[in-house]
């Protein structure tokens, strides 16, 4: 039973769209489970999923009433750039587009299928939902991922990762030119209150930090910059919500303000390049860079 209290960001949003929000389904699955009488508003059972629901109203979930979930399955079409492996972890170049698990929208083509196929021993390390997932960069981010192979890589990865041992580089290009050369963000990121399916800088927002440096400017065919980000924290779409927040939102990036038709493209302009972490089991240094992605070279080539 999931048990939630309406914030701010939801207020006068439709029952089946929150529901989908809250238990992670699609739309067609929220509104099969009002219709089975699995929702409960302020202790009454919803009807219609059509409903608007308000900021403080308390909305209970019965996820037993919701169709099991499939676990994935493994699939060889799905081609991976392989940059590391051994018997616990596995390091991957994602290309654009690739979703990295299943979920609402994405059953199957993910990362996971794909590694499952060259992996099968990782279905058992993590969530059967998702397994080897430790991190995860958007669908249009590019670049280096670490997956756990096996159970016991996956437990020391995660700790990892919430003691901040693990360091993520990123390389953006963003519109406008910083007023700093480097600086850290440190603002709190949450839903935002007008839009849900967005992720913005909120009050009550979780803890989120951002360092970055300014490595090259532009000024055409506008005003530019290629900024390389460090994350301390891990949010969803922290690094893209940040730089919007501070004016410099990344090129190409439709849902936080950075598509513009004079340098236009087809996704954010956001790449993993680095990535560095302590081997979850024999506790070696490990280190690994990808270059940038073709497009995005290209589209540096346009600036000057």
């Amino acid at each position: 039973m999931l048990n939630e209290i309406i914030p701010a960001a939801l207020n006068d949003q439709r029952l089946d769209r929150i529901v989908a929000l809250i238990a992670d389904v699609s739309r067609a699955s929220a509104a099969s489970l009002i219709q089975a009488g699995g929702v409960v508003v302020d202790g009454v059972c919803a009807e219609t999923g059509k409903t608007k629901i308000a900021e403080g109203q308390t909305i209970a979930i019965d996820t037993a009433l919701l169709p099991k979930k499939e676990l994935p399955t493994a699939d060889a079409s799905v081609i991976l750039d392989v940059v590391y492996e051994d018997t616990d972890v596995v390091v991957i170049n994602k290309s654009a587009g690739l979703v990295v698990h299943p979920g609402a929208g994405n059953p199957t083509g993910t990362m996971v299928n794909g590694a499952l196929a060259m992996f099968p021993e990782m279905a058992s390390a993590g969530d059967p939902l998702r397994p080897g997932v430790v991190h995860r960069l958007d669908a249009g981010t590019t670049g280096l991922m670490v997956m756990a192979k096996t159970q016991a890589a996956y437990e020391a990865l995660v700790d990892a990762l919430s003691k901040r041992e693990v360091k993520r580089t990123y390389l953006a290009l963003v519109w406008g030119h910083p007023t700093v050369l480097s600086g850290t963000i440190d603002a709190p990121i949450g839903r935002d209150q007008k839009d849900p399916t967005r992720m913005g800088v909120v009050v009550d927002g979780k803890a989120a930090r951002t360092r970055f440096e300014v490595k090259s400017k532009f000024d055409l065919p506008l005003p530019s910059s290629l900024v390389e980000c460090n994350l301390e924290t891990g949010r969803t779409h922290q690094i893209r919500v940040h730089l919007e927040s501070i004016g410099h939102p990344v090129v190409g990036d439709s849902t936080y303000g950075g598509a513009r038709s004079s340098l236009s493209a087809p996704r954010p302009m956001l790449h993993a390049a680095q990535l560095a972490f302590l081997h979850p089991i024999s506790g070696q240094a490990m280190s690994f860079e990808a270059e940038m992605p073709d497009g995005m070279k290209a589209l540096l080539a346009r600036c000057s």
